[in-house]
């Protein structure tokens, strides 16, 4: 029972990521009718702009502790950071540790900025083109982009620590008397995910703002015809789907270390999780997210693996294969949406 429930939180942990990033997948394809294949370099970009706040509240400068000395007797040089220096070692030191969850208020309005500009002078010329030439040109985008991180921050992954006091494990079944140790991240990112789901679904339900969108999504040409300009409250959901990718992006730091291919790692996962889903649809999204994250959990089990060797690799296909079979339109999918 220890191990069931273990992979039930390592896959709602993966399932959390994957669920972002097709919630956001889902609110550009389900407004804009574009599929954005550059949405895993908008995860990517969020993962290095928390590489970039720690970088820069790490900047020091070299000072000579006479009080230190090296094996030859010579005083050390130490880097104090300037954070530290400006407002003391406590309250900088902890600034410093704390990168991460800052790097939020960093993230948000440079990716609902990235996301406006792609937006604005990429993607609305090909809203009336093919899908392919949407993937085509999205895809391409995403590349270039990569190679920019890469020219900027190198090949290699960079380490992005969470913050001392959220670096341990806890004991999460102690409550029901088993022993369950979990890492404390995971679990924060986990809840994380929630409150930004919960969130989305809170605007688009309950705000006037919301209620256009969706019924601009429903009947994009009728919401036109009472003079509302749906085309620009479309172009700010594409900048806050943008930010959710960028969040989901950020918090995932600490996890999995920021490289300049993560955001193709995780764009076809995320595709495969949208289609299961259901094409258009936030609901289906989500549960996808989840549901292929306690799969894909399960299936990288040592006894499962056995049985069937390499079933870890290909789990997730399998099952979008299975439903797309007995449900073509996925989950939730609704009636209409590229049917045509």
């Amino acid at each position: 029972m220890d191990a069931i429930l273990l992979q039930i939180l390592n896959g709602l942990d993966k399932g959390s990521a994957y669920a972002l990033i097709a919630l956001g997948l889902t609110l550009i394809f389900g407004t804009l009718g574009v599929v954005n294949f550059a949405h895993g370099a908008l995860f990517m970009i969020g993962a290095f702009c928390a590489v970039t706040v720690q970088r820069v509240l790490s900047l020091s400068f070299e000072t000579v502790d006479e009080s230190q000395k090296d094996f030859l007797g010579n005083p050390l040089k130490v880097k104090t950071p300037y954070v530290e220096s400006w407002l003391g070692p406590d309250v900088g030191g902890t600034i410093i540790d704390w990168s991460v969850p800052l790097a939020i208020l960093f993230a948000i309005p440079i990716m609902i900025t990235v996301g406006y500009v792609m937006e604005r002078g990429l993607i609305k010329h090909f809203y009336k083109r093919p899908h392919a030439d949407q993937i085509l040109v999205t895809f391409g985008l995403a590349i270039v982009l990569q190679e920019v991180v890469k020219y900027f921050y190198g090949a290699n992954p960079i380490q992005t620590p969470a913050p001392e006091a959220l670096n341990g494990v806890v004991n999460l079944g102690a409550i029901i008397g088993m022993d369950i140790v979990y890492p404390v991240w995971r679990v924060v990112y986990f809840f994380f995910a929630v409150v930004i789901i919960g969130g989305i679904f809170s605007f688009l339900q309950f705000t006037t703002f919301g209620m256009v969108v969706r019924a601009g999504m429903a009947d994009r040409e009728t919401v036109g015809l009472l003079g509302i300009n749906i085309d620009r409250r479309f172009t700010i959901m594409f900048g806050i789907a943008a930010a959710v990718a960028g969040l989901a992006g950020v918090m995932y730091t600490p996890i999995n270390s920021p490289n300049y291919h993560m955001g193709m790692d995780f764009l076809v996962l995320s595709f495969v999780v949208v289609v299961v889903g259901g094409m258009g649809s936030l609901p289906g999204a989500v549960l996808a997210g989840f549901l292929l994250g306690v799969l894909e959990s399960f299936a990288s089990m040592n006894e499962i693996k056995s049985l069937i060797p390499g079933i870890d690799q290909i789990i997730i296909y399998v099952v979008a294969i299975i439903i797309l079979l007995t449900r073509p339109r996925g989950l939730m999918g609704r009636k209409g949406v590229m049917e045509d």
